[in-house]
């Protein structure tokens, strides 16, 4: 695809469904899932989902900013899963947080924040700038499409 890309990173829960959603908007240009927002390096799905590492469960998405922008990304996440629900006890592997990946990303999402308490909805879920973005085992990548589950029927 022509035309410069942007990051993206979320974490909602599992990441398997919520890479498939994403891969499946208009202007996404790849998905991935990984760990990020942890202490250990080179992390595997067994350390993370044993809740020692501080590792959250993410979806890294690369994006044409053209085509879609990170505002609607932004609401986008929020249909993923209930952004009021505390999931940081435990570790964390499927709390809600947006790593953002530049100063304007940051911005936006407390703005999205912000609109969901004015909303009456109080949200749990952080803003924390990017780190390093460890890359799921390969049976992770596209997981639904592979699997059929969590697919829903087009």
């Amino acid at each position: 695809m022509k035309g410069p890309t942007e990051l993206a990173t979320f974490a909602c829960g599992c990441f398997w469904t919520k890479q498939y959603k994403f891969s499946r908007l208009p202007g996404v240009v790849a998905t991935r899932t990984g760990y990020t927002g942890g202490h250990t390096d080179h992390p595997t799905y067994t350390q993370v989902c044993s809740k020692t590492t501080g590792h959250a469960e993410a979806v890294e998405v690369t994006f044409n900013p053209a085509l879609v922008s990170f505002t609607e990304l932004l609401r986008f996440f929020f249909t993923l899963h209930d952004p009021s629900i505390d999931r940081r006890e435990r570790g964390g592997q499927y709390r809600s947080a947006i790593f953002y990946h530049t100063e304007e990303q940051r911005v936006r999402a407390e703005q999205a924040l912000a609109e969901l308490q004015q909303k009456g909805i109080e949200p749990v879920t952080q803003v924390v700038a990017a780190g390093t973005f460890w890359e799921a085992e390969e049976r992770h990548q596209g997981w639904c499409e592979r699997t059929g589950i969590g697919v829903e029927q087009e």
